[in-house]
């Protein structure tokens, strides 16, 4: 790496134009050259020019006392903030072996920290032409185009990049930033500083090669580290209005009496549950925050200048000045998103605070972080959060906030489920029905399950699976529904106060989300839209134009370049209407549609496999599979739709994502709220399209023996078994769910990023050459950051543990466990995120955000439907609602015996249609004359044979009722335990008053003070008129008059002179 290091400081002066020097210094310290001083705006241009003018040199701030360097005084016309009165000094580092510099989170000179790397790649065979190229002046530009005539045209986009690079960063310049950059060398390997000479050498000879094109075409990395100046700081924290500690503080009102007991027994219960890093929920004192003023300084504590800001604050200041910072080689206004867009810089990030293993690692918030919470030996402990919001923004830790306190509440939720599930096992013995089903005495023959192939069959022989379902078929799954509805309402009101309470440890309370829409800046894909938009708005004017008017298009041109520099974006000037997303509107109708079409089909498709599955397995000469043609189907259907599920789900994700860039969003948030939309719409009707079939659909429109409904002519359509469709419904839900979980979750979150690690190894291996590199150069932290995965958003994050909310609360009544899985998976899934975000990926820009944003309104959407598709789930799939219509209608002794008969009606055998009767008629060894079959029909015997019965309206009707009472209560209940309990907490509340009420008398004892100094100086400005008038000798009316005059005069400035300062 070579460092080249722009810093510009500034003195205090006239505001004319600025004057900027280099000087080029060799390694031995000799040959030493004063440029000539030139105008800035020449300067940029023989920059641009000449890309190796930076080479080898640095800038840096020295005292003015060192007698061995030249001091060339600059001044520029000053940016909005404090003038710093320093000099700059030109000066050649020599390699040093302190830590800092090998680290690579500090500049060369090993006190400046780095606050932010862009990462650009340049050819080096093109890098080696430019470098001769640009050795001439500015006025022989025509002839290097001359010289130049062999370079290649692929040569000329990198050199287009080039140049808005070097542009760019001049503007970052003249922001205030200081820059340092490293790169490749072309044909030499160069050493880190702690290396030996030895090293060095073998290093060379290592790399030599017999095919030197090969090695100067090679692609090279570029790093340019950014650190941020105090001023700067200073300037951009009041600018974006940052709240920051003041010297202020008052007491927090502790808990007294009982309570206050209570709390410090718990306190010292959870103790060993606390990770050892520094606690602030039990603070006795509070500072109060105050956005950052200039002007009021002396309100805060400012001992500490390298430390007051802190590194999450430095890259947000940092990265808004990116934003914000124009780049016009393109014609327009560019920031840093544009540039990244159009492969000018391949990556911008801040960095991480360095390694996190290894004994020799100094102690810094990652390494703590690693070791206190992304280890999985101590996933029973809290979460750091505070920690977490220190290093990486509020938004990142209000989702680890978030999915702490949903694992949490699944423990309730999860226990109460295990309870439901032994219940369920110890009442199988006692359950009439499972018993019916299987007494052999009762000698029940059931009709085919099929046409043709299938024979009659016992229905005793399902006697595991009614048993079974009494597991999760119970009166005690009834209660377990309502329960977690009002589960789901506790836990969204928990989070809100739980999120307040963060609101207000955090210094979230003054946050809104205005401000924040303020400093949003346009996407790249809209600015270059809005581009396109103009331009040909323009080139239709200008053909509508007479031909004399054409001549004037160069000099507007000109003028809306020269605005785009001033700060004037396209973008605010012209806007996308509706009818320029018109085509892309209906390309994301159709395509969502299409999307939701093909899982239908698919779902139609393993429908399809189920039915000629089963026909077949029924003329298998194996017994074994014979006798368990339900499960085998079921289990194989289900793997398939898991697998189907998987793959969609990628599918769906990337297809979302071009319906969203198709609509060309304006903002980051807008492109992220869409994006949310159409991902949970597409992947909520992947996961849940199988399961809702076998909930509401399956076994609802078979028809009744002699009169079936078919598919194609000739496949019947499957119907549910003699105990009902829970118990498929409950092993489709558990294998989809865990199968999501632990291959989805954890083996792709694991694998994935690692295997993309792999990769970009690999292939920067293979194109830089890494196997002759390491062996002499040990990679610095914005190396290593480099090769981490970039940060992709917490969208994916959310979405599976949205997904799994949805397998608890949607469905728990047919499958209680759905917690205890989520509490196991989440317990993992903590400590994996936790382990991706300190380890595998780059650290992320730190953004602000006082809550989970649009993830509560789908997270309060979801529980609303809950309860609908619990009250239909106990009502339409189980049999909790025929039981009781049996029990107090038809029940002679008000039990549940004689329920399976009265669920089953009669066939005669001869009504069977021509064709679909059995092939053995005498499987069972003797004619079958009647077969019964799950259905609420009139006998063959009976004056409508075959028509519904009275018990099937009178069911009906139960159910619907039994939906419209519990999804009413339960809605009741759930808005009764939203009113009552509060969003804010009581003492965030009184705290949140208190602040406000502290902060407006600090304001006022400040301009009381302001007042009591103006009149001290007041009257000490009068008492010494009054002794002047006192001395004067007393020679004469006149004089005493005069001087009396002149004293009234200065006693009435003075007056004035306070007055005016209390005004």
């Amino acid at each position: 790496m070579q460092p080249r290091s722009f810093s510009r400081t500034h003195t205090g002066g006239d505001h004319s134009a600025g004057l900027l020097s280099h000087g080029i210094h060799t390694n031995e310290g000799e040959g030493k050259r004063d440029a000539a001083v030139q105008p800035e705006s020449v300067e940029k241009l023989q920059s641009f020019e000449n890309p190796t003018m930076f080479h080898n040199e640095v800038h840096c701030s020295q005292p003015v006392t060192n007698k061995n360097v030249d001091i060339i005084k600059i001044k520029r016309i000053e940016d909005i903030g404090y003038a710093q009165s320093e000099s700059v000094v030109l000066n050649a580092f020599s390699p040093d072996t302190d830590a800092r510099l090998t680290s690579g989170l500090y500049f060369e000179d090993g006190k400046r920290h780095v606050d932010y790397v862009l990462v650009y790649q340049y050819k080096k065979s093109s890098r080696k032409v430019l470098s001769a190229r640009h050795r001439g002046s500015v006025e022989n530009r025509q002839q290097e185009v001359d010289i130049d005539a062999n370079m290649q045209p692929s040569d000329f986009p990198e050199d287009d990049r080039r140049l808005r690079r070097e542009e760019y960063e001049l503007n970052l310049l003249d922001a205030g930033l200081e820059l340092e950059s490293d790169e490749e060398n072309d044909l030499s390997c160069e050493p880190s500083p702690v290396m030996s000479r030895a090293n060095s050498t073998d290093c060379i000879q290592q790399q030599g090669t017999d095919d030197p094109d090969q090695l100067t075409k090679a692609y090279g990395l570029g790093f340019v580290k950014i650190h941020t100046p105090w001023h700067v700081l200073c300037r951009e924290a009041e600018f974006l209005k940052i709240k920051m500690p003041t010297k202020k503080v008052y007491e927090v009102k502790q808990k007294t009496g009982i309570v206050s007991k209570i709390s410090n027994i718990l306190h010292k219960i959870t103790s060993p549950l606390r990770p050892k890093v520094e606690d602030h929920d039990n603070v006795t004192y509070k500072h109060l925050s105050y956005p950052f003023s200039r002007e009021k300084k002396h309100l805060f504590d400012l001992s500490d200048k390298d430390n007051f800001f802190s590194s999450t604050t430095r890259s947000t200041i940092v990265y808004e000045i990116l934003k914000r910072t124009t780049c016009t080689k393109a014609k327009y206004s560019m920031g840093i998103t544009s540039l990244l867009a159009s492969g000018v810089y391949m990556a911008a990030y801040p960095l991480h605070d360095g390694h996190y293993r290894g004994e020799a690692t100094e102690p810094n918030d990652r390494k703590l972080l690693y070791q206190q919470w992304a280890s999985y030996g101590i996933f029973y402990k809290y979460q750091p959060l505070d920690l977490v919001r220190k290093y990486f923004g509020e938004k990142i830790a209000f989702y680890f906030a978030w999915l702490g306190v949903y694992t949490q509440m699944l423990i309730p939720a999860s226990t109460l489920g295990i309870i439901v599930f032994l219940y369920g096992c110890a009442t199988v013995n006692e359950n009439i029905p499972s018993m019916e089903m299987c007494d052999d005495r009762a000698n029940i023959t059931m009709c085919p399950l099929c046409d043709k192939t299938c024979s009659y069959w016992k229905l005793s022989t399902v006697c595991a699976t009614a048993r079974a379902s009494h597991l999760f078929d119970n009166p005690a799954t009834v209660f377990y529904s309502i329960f977690m509805a009002l589960w789901a309402a506790m836990f969204l009101e928990h989070w809100k106060r739980c999120q307040m309470r963060l609101n207000y440890k955090w210094d979230l309370t003054g946050f809104e989300e205005d401000e924040e829409r303020l400093k949003d800046h346009p996407r790249p894909e809209y600015e270059a839209r809005v581009l396109s938009k103009v331009l040909k708005k323009e080139l239709q004017k200008k053909e509508e134009k007479p031909a004399d008017l054409v001549e004037e298009q160069p000099n507007k041109w000109k003028n809306r370049v020269l605005s785009a520099m001033a700060g004037v974006k396209l973008t605010e000037q012209e806007k996308l209407t509706w009818k320029d997303r018109t085509p892309a509107y209906i390309t994301n109708i159709v395509g969502i549609l299409f999307m939701i079409g093909l899982t239908f089909a698919i779902v139609f498709g393993v429908i399809l496999y189920r039915i000629s599955t089963a026909a077949a397995m029924a003329v298998s000469p194996d017994a074994y599979a014979k006798a368990n043609v339900r499960v085998i189907v079921t289990a194989t259907a289900v793997i398939i739709n898991l697998v189907v599920i998987l793959v969609l789900d990628e599918v769906y994700g990337a297809i979302a994502r071009w319906l969203t860039i198709l609509e060309i969003p304006k903002t980051d948030k807008s492109f992220e709220e869409r994006l949310i939309f159409k991902s949970f719409l597409l992947k909520f009707v992947n996961a849940y399209t199988p399961i809702f079939y076998v909930a509401f659909f399956k076994g609802r429109f078979t028809g009744r023996p002699g009169k079936y409904t078919y598919i194609f002519r000739n496949m019947r359509m499957e119907e549910c078994a003699p105990g009902g469709c829970l118990m498929e419904l409950c092993i489709q839900l558990s294998i989809i769910m865990l199968g999501k979980q632990l291959i989805q979750n954890n083996l792709f979150e694991i694998g994935v990023p690692k295997l993309k690690k792999l990769m970009r190894y690999m292939k920067a291996k293979r194109e830089a050459k890494l196997e002759t590199e390491t062996n002499c150069k040990i990679p610095r932290q914005y190396e290593s950051d480099y090769n981490l995965e970039p940060f992709a958003g917490l969208t994916p994050e959310y979405m599976e543990m949205i997904i799994q909310f949805g397998f608890v609360t949607l469905f728990v009544a047919s499958f209680p466990l759905a917690p205890l899985f989520a509490l196991l998976n989440n317990v993992i899934e903590i400590r994996l995120d936790a382990k991706k975000f300190t380890s595998e990926l780059r650290r992320p820009n730190p953004a602000k955000s006082k809550d989970v944003g649009i993830w509560y309104n789908i997270l309060r959407g979801l529980g609303k439907f809950a309860v609908i598709i619990n009250a239909f789930v106990i009502s339409f799939t189980s049999d909790f609602i025929p039981r009781l219509v049996f029990m107090y209608l038809y029940s002679p002794d008000m039990t549940l015996n004689g329920f399976t008969n009265n669920t089953l009606s009669y066939f005669n055998v001869s009504h069977f249609e021509q064709g679909s009767e059995p092939l053995e008629p005498m499987a069972l060894g003797y004619q079958v004359e009647i077969c019964r079959y799950k259905d609420y029909r009139e006998p063959p015997w009976s004056s409508q044979p075959y028509d519904l019965s009275k018990e099937f309206w009178s069911v009906l009707a139960a159910r619907l009722a039994f939906v419209i009472i519990f999804q009413n209560l339960v809605m009741f209940m759930s808005d009764f335990v939203d009113w009552m309990i509060p969003d804010i907490p009581k003492e965030i509340s009184e705290r949140m008053s208190k602040e406000k009420l502290l902060m407006v008398e600090m304001f006022l004892k400040e301009e009381q003070t302001k007042l009591q100094i103006v009149e001290a100086l007041s009257s000490q400005d009068k008492e010494r008129t009054e002794d002047s008038s006192d001395e004067c000798p007393k020679e004469g009316l006149a004089e005493r008059s005069d001087n009396f005059a002149g004293g009234g005069a200065d006693s009435s400035q003075s007056h004035l002179i306070k007055e005016t300062d209390m005004i």
